[in-house]
């Protein structure tokens, strides 16, 4: 007998046998399952992973295209998914080593989801109503040693219940409604997959808001004045205290009253030091904004790579809610392990004489885990993306214990025949925690020359600036994940999985996201039939009220009847409305799919469009008026293509983009033939003589293959001559011979 662990993933799996294990563990496996055998004190334990979710929910008794439709149960992910059918085997072996346990203890991520993970494997496969709980925010062995050593005698059932709650409202809403606009939609005679949802619904509605004040957006003109002089050869720059001018007369009047003013005497000097207190620690939302704005990576690929870098030991648990670190992580432990690291020593040593440690703590707070911070492990080679995360987390960490900055920002009032123009400059003068979040800080350093009161400015010139007022900005993937954040809608793990569901939906499109004509159209429809199921009201009521189950101040079933009544109602409307909105969201749809697929103007017959086709092998772009015009162009199968919306300045044909998972997305020109995917000088003459043989050299992964030029819709590149058995590339640019 002994006792069986069971964790989310097979990386956790290993950490934990490793950390516990007196002496080596076990490796043993079963259908290819890997688990492990160890001995801890006078205890025999076998650790054994889940991989993510094995239990799905799903109808009772499939009973067709029903609706509403809320009997239903957790039945196995592996009988219910295609794509999840290789979990059976995980099912499996946990339901092997169960046999033979006398206790059983759930080491998956602490958070609503891995609680239900744990949950679900407990009451299921090893037929138990309770067991131990391990809590840890890291997967370093000290941690884990501690996590088991505390371990709680029972799972968190109120995190439990919240998370199985939040699971059945989820189904209930998703499954009901998509099958309701799915429904409306067959009913005008077309067919697309529609979804909607508890959070999907409002989210939307956010975005297609601004779109529509973008688009009613009237621009108004007005005018600023600003003065360029010169004082001890620097160049002074000013604007008129009135700002904006409304009135073009009034700035007309200004520009005649100074006209002929040769120079400027500066009236005041007001200078203004204040302190820059450090950031926060991250939360998820602040790392996934951050992440954004420094790398342009997008939300949902932060956290995937977060993630990551979590189960490597080399960061905290990355979903939390907190900006605050308690003082229970060890901020010098981690220090020290920092200073190890040649990227961080000499940053790192400078905080460690810092005598008493004490981080700039936010606010927000999570019930579960303290804010992102590295562990000091050091990391081996780190993918670049990967580095790159690493790198902000670990800067960020080291500036919240840093100094504040301290800037000063000057302000001088320089009088024009009585017309008052300001110039400001701010500039930071002590760097203080600047210093260790290089090179992420990015403040505008503006100087202004060393004027003092009485001071003469000679004038170059004063000038009109016409302008007009800008329309609302569009949502970022990472500002929209902030603004749900701040209106409580979702989770911190859901909001970047809700806003990537409405892209894969056609629903919203482009990196300043815009809602397409079908994102439009669903909201005006909803708004205009059954306006409840977009209410941000009534979602934040349910997630209030989740957050009190967990706390044990709600009822699971109590809350969950509510919604069945909610949902039944929304539904009767949808039921009721069903070819008005069908015939609304088809229209919608077509219009979306043109909108989507339209590449550019043809450029052989010049009257049709180049447009994205699907055939049975794959997609293509082809010219809208075949077969008058038979011109055709390949693109890559392995990547999702989207109109760039701009031609090639080459050779001016329309531009394509590729998007592939974990990878920037790469703009193309269309025309296999164009100029700029030659390569000239000593990179194409290298190419060249690789091509003709003059050069060999053989492939350095398979040491078999020989280096080839060879070539893509991309443009040419050197791959092995083993491909498609050795599938080793290499740019050009990086070529050697």
């Amino acid at each position: 007998m002994y006792e069986l662990i069971i964790t989310e993933k097979p990386a956790a799996a290993k950490k934990i046998a490793e950390a516990l294990a007196d002496g080596k563990s076990i490796k043993e496996n079963y259908q290819g399952v890997p688990y492990y055998k160890l001995t801890h004190g006078k205890m025999d334990i076998v650790v054994a992973c889940a991989v993510g979710h094995l239990y799905g929910l799903a109808e009772k008794e499939k009973k067709g295209w029903t609706f509403p439709v809320f009997d239903i149960e957790w039945r196995p992910v592996s009988e219910t998914t295609k794509s999840s059918a290789f979990t059976k085997k995980y099912l499996n072996t946990l339901k092997k080593l169960a046999k033979n346990a006398d206790s059983f203890t759930v080491a998956c991520d602490y958070d609503q989801e891995g609680e239900v993970i744990g949950l679900n494997v407990i009451r299921y496969i090893c037929n138990q109503k309770d067991a131990h709980r391990m809590k840890f925010s890291t997967l370093t062995q000290p941690d884990l040693v501690k996590a088991y050593k505390d371990k709680s005698p029972h799972l968190d059932w109120g995190q439990g219940e919240a998370g199985e709650t939040r699971h059945f409202l989820d189904w209930y809403n998703g499954i009901n409604y998509s099958r309701a606009l799915t429904s409306a939609i067959k009913s005008a005679g077309a067919f697309k997959i529609m979804s909607t949802g508890r959070v999907q619904g409002p989210a939307l509605k956010i975005i297609v808001d601004r779109e529509k004040n973008i688009k009613a957006f009237v621009s108004r003109p007005f005018w600023q004045i600003q003065l360029i002089g010169q004082h001890n050869g620097r160049e002074v720059s000013a604007w008129h205290n009135e700002d904006k001018f409304w009135e073009k007369d009034k700035a007309d009047k200004v520009i005649e009253k100074t006209k002929n003013e040769k120079e400027a005497n500066v009236d005041k000097i007001e200078r203004k030091q204040f302190n820059q207190m450090p950031p926060f620690p991250f939360d998820l939302t602040s790392l996934q904004v951050e992440a954004y704005r420094c790398f342009n990576i997008s939300p949902k690929e932060t956290l995937d790579i977060a993630q990551e870098l979590y189960t490597s030991s080399f960061i905290s648990y990355p979903r939390t809610s907190s900006q605050q670190y308690p003082e229970s992580i060890g901020y010098r432990n981690i220090l020290n392990g920092l200073a190890k690291q040649n990227s961080y020593s000499d940053l790192s040593r400078l905080i460690l004489k810092i005598s008493n440690l004490a981080p700039n703590n936010g606010k927000k707070t999570d019930p579960a885990h303290p804010a992102i911070f590295p562990t000091g492990i050091m990391s081996n080679e780190l993918e670049e993306r990967e580095a790159k995360i690493y790198d902000l987390i670990v800067k960020r960490f080291l500036a919240t214990f840093a100094k504040p900055a301290v800037r000063e920002t000057v302000t001088a009032d320089i009088n024009c025949n009585e017309e008052i123009f300001v110039a400001k400059g701010t500039r930071t003068i002590e760097k203080g925690w600047h210093l260790f979040y290089s090179p992420y800080v990015q403040l505008e350093e503006i100087e202004l020359p060393n004027v003092k009161e009485g001071d003469k400015i000679s004038i170059k010139k004063i000038e009109l600036v016409s302008k007009e007022t800008q329309p609302p900005k569009r949502f970022t993937p990472a500002s929209i994940i902030k603004e749900l954040e701040k209106r409580d809608l979702g989770t911190k793990a859901t909001r970047s999985e809700i806003i990537d569901t409405l892209f894969k939906r056609g629903y919203i499109q482009g990196k300043a996201i815009e809602a397409t004509n079908l994102g439009i159209s669903t909201i005006e429809t909803l708004e205009k039939h059954c306006p409840k199921i977009l209410d941000e009201d009534l979602t934040r009521h349910f997630e209030i009220e989740m957050e009190n189950i967990r706390e044990g101040k709600q009822k699971k079933d109590i809350l969950l009847e509510d919604a069945k009544k909610a949902i039944t109602k929304i539904i009767g409307d949808l039921k009721k409305h069903q070819k008005e909105i069908g015939i609304d969201l088809s229209k919608a749809n077509r219009e979306t799919q043109d909108e989507m697929a339209f590449l550019g103007l043809c450029p052989v017959c010049n009257e049709g469009n180049l447009m994205i086709r699907r055939g049975k092998f794959g997609s293509f772009a082809a010219c809208n008026k075949y077969p008058e015009c038979k011109t055709i162009y390949s693109i890559p199968k392995n990547a999702l293509i989207k109109p760039a919306k701009k031609n090639c300045v080459v050779c001016s044909f329309p531009m394509v983009l590729a998007i592939k998972k974990s990878r920037q997305p790469l703009e193309f020109c269309l025309n296999p033939k164009c100029p700029s995917k030659n390569v000239e000088g000593e990179a194409g003459k290298h190419a060249k003589a690789i091509a003709k043989g003059e050069i060999k050299r053989k492939c350095p992964t398979c040491k078999e293959g020989d280096i080839v030029l060879r070539s893509s819709i991309y443009g040419k590149f050197f791959g092995c001559s083993n491909y498609p058995k050795c599938r080793y590339t290499e740019k050009l640019k990086n070529s050697h011979s």
